[in-house]
């Protein structure tokens, strides 16, 4: 029995450790992926804490070392599918009616385990199977999921403390129920910490959750697992499965008890999703509540008043870090003439400086593209550029998979703004620059505005506070993350809630409280301490 008004620690981003090189934090996290480069691992599907190997398996290899084989993955059938379902229904009888608070503890606990004797482990995972570098794995599956865990617990109690008003002799409540049935998760590749949120966000309000990490993250998804686990999440809460997407989500979407989907992903996928889910809206005992963040073509508009220096540093980074292979990546450029020589000579000079390979090596700006689809798809678009009269490969446009999928940054010169690599997601180390004429900048905003179907994130570099005010009005409705004078990457929680309109999701903004409120299913309570005994008003006299 509660006997306290519990109040969550009112948190802080997780601070990002430096990692100078020769570092004592930089051996133990090199150190991990040693050990784990060094073995081979039997990843199981996880139901109710059992661990479930199956004959059927795939093997995973890092994108930077693809012949090297670390660990392979169970396969479900449809039968372990059905039991993953069931044991979530089962763990929900006690899993929704636990309080609160201890609900909070478990991630929060998981918050200090990543913190501490995980943080090594969950970053040499992240780096070995995703292909990142130290500092986009520390940013990633350390310090954002951490702050993912502990600002959801806060979030959580600022939701619960959100209550109605009450008049004399009546007590008013509302109750932030959980859904019915069960949520099913479906989490990409590019982010250990979006992953890790998914299935959590839903569970902290008291749902229970099959979770299908990607393919090409189930190696950090293990280690998610085993720290939730540590933590006290109880059994069946989260149920964990891996194998053919098409068959666990055909027969999830299949079950009655179906009552949200949480994803991440493409925007083609999650809109067939979305049709399955109506075509079975009659065999649901709900509405399913329907989250997604899918895709993005995102833009850099520069005016001329921008500093050279401060456009090509966003450009590198917004464009290159993680390959480009983060959804709020710049995609696309809009620069003005007046200011193209100068930012092309300092693009030039600083892409020759940007060293590319395995991310054991700590000097290696980027590293490999997921898989070899991913690849083929870049190497494709590069070469059709390369024989386009629209537009030109102005730098790099080579590549490499003999060791890793290994795409150099590429900078492309496009003579039109609808040119298609301007229009169209690559999700690579691609970025496309159209050059406008100064008097034309008005018009540009509408090229922005209008060249793609997505709108996740934008960034516009200008001195003018009159003349930022009226671009960020123009373009309102192209970003949900908007940037001025940044790159349109890295937001973190707390501070930039995350999410996009358009083709690109349903905003509902990971990190905040908003995105919380679309796993609950409040109930209003009225308790009348002085209940009428005569049905008659006064006005009948």
């Amino acid at each position: 029995m509660n006997h306290s008004i519990s109040k969550i620690p009112e948190p802080i981003n997780e601070p990002i450790k430096s990692y100078k090189p020769n570092s004592e934090e930089v051996k133990e996290v090199f150190e991990a992926y040693d050990r784990l480069n060094e073995k081979i691992v039997n990843i199981p599907i996880r139901i109710n804490e059992k661990q479930i190997y199956t004959e059927q398996t795939k093997t995973i290899s890092p994108p930077h070392d693809h012949q090297h084989i670390i660990g392979k993955y169970a396969i479900a059938s449809s039968e372990i599918v059905q039991k993953a379902i069931e044991g979530c229904l089962e763990a929900k009888e006690q899993w929704s009616v636990l309080p609160w608070e201890h609900r909070a503890a478990v991630f929060m606990k998981a918050a200090t385990l990543i913190s501490g004797p995980y943080r090594a482990k969950i970053n040499a995972a992240t780096m070995l199977g995703q292909s990142k570098n130290l500092f986009q794995a520390e940013i990633d599956s350390a310090c954002e999921l951490i702050d993912f865990f502990n600002f959801n617990a806060y979030f959580l109690e600022q939701i619960y403390k959100n209550q109605p008003k009450s008049s004399s002799g009546v007590w008013n409540t509302l109750e932030y129920r959980p859904l019915e049935g069960f949520v099913y998760a479906i989490t990409p590749f590019n982010f250990t910490a979006i992953a890790g949120n998914l299935p959590a966000a839903a569970v902290l309000m008291g749902n229970v959750c099959v979770w299908k990490p990607s393919d090409s993250q189930v190696y950090s998804a293990n280690v998610i697992m085993e720290i939730l686990e540590e933590a006290g999440l109880p059994k069946g809460v989260i149920n964990m499965v891996t194998g053919d997407a098409e068959l666990i989500t055909n027969q999830i979407l299949s079950h009655p008890e179906f009552s949200g989907l949480h994803f991440t992903g493409s925007t083609h996928v999650f809109k067939n999703l979305w049709a399955k889910i109506g075509e079975r809206i009659f065999q649901y005992k709900s509405y399913p509540r329907i989250v997604g963040e899918t895709g993005g073509k995102d833009y850099v508009w520069v005016h001329n008043s921008a500093s050279v220096d401060e456009v090509v540093a966003a450009l590198i980074r917004g464009a290159f870090e993680y390959q480009g292979q983060k959804c709020s990546a710049a995609s696309r450029a809009y620069l003005p003439k007046s200011q193209w020589e100068g930012i092309k000579k300092q693009l030039e000079i600083e892409i020759a400086t940007i060293r590319i390979g395995s991310p054991r090596d700590q000097s290696n700006f980027m590293n490999a593209v997921i898989h070899q689809k991913a690849f083929n798809k870049l190497k494709d678009t590069i070469e059709r550029v390369k024989e386009s009269d629209d537009a030109t490969i102005l730098i790099g446009g080579t590549y490499d998979d003999t060791t890793g999928y290994f795409i150099s940054p590429t900078v492309i010169l496009a003579k039109s703004p609808d040119f298609i690599t301007m229009r169209e997601e690559l999700f690579g180390p691609v970025l496309t620059i159209y050059i406008y004429d100064d008097s034309q900048w008005r018009e540009s905003l509408e090229w922005v505005k209008s060249a793609s179907e997505y709108a996740l994130t934008g960034a516009i570099f200008a001195k003018d506070r009159v003349l930022i005010n009226e671009i960020s009005a123009i373009l309102s409705d192209s970003a949900g993350n908007f940037y001025i004078n940044d790159k349109p990457t890295g937001a973190v929680v707390g501070q930039q809630p995350f999410g996009g309109g358009r083709a690109s999701g349903t905003n509902d903004k990971a990190g905040s409280m908003y995105n919380l409120l679309r796993w609950v299913s409040p109930r209003t309570v009225k308790e009348n301490f002085n209940p009428p005994s005569d049905y008659r008003y006064p006005f009948l006299g």
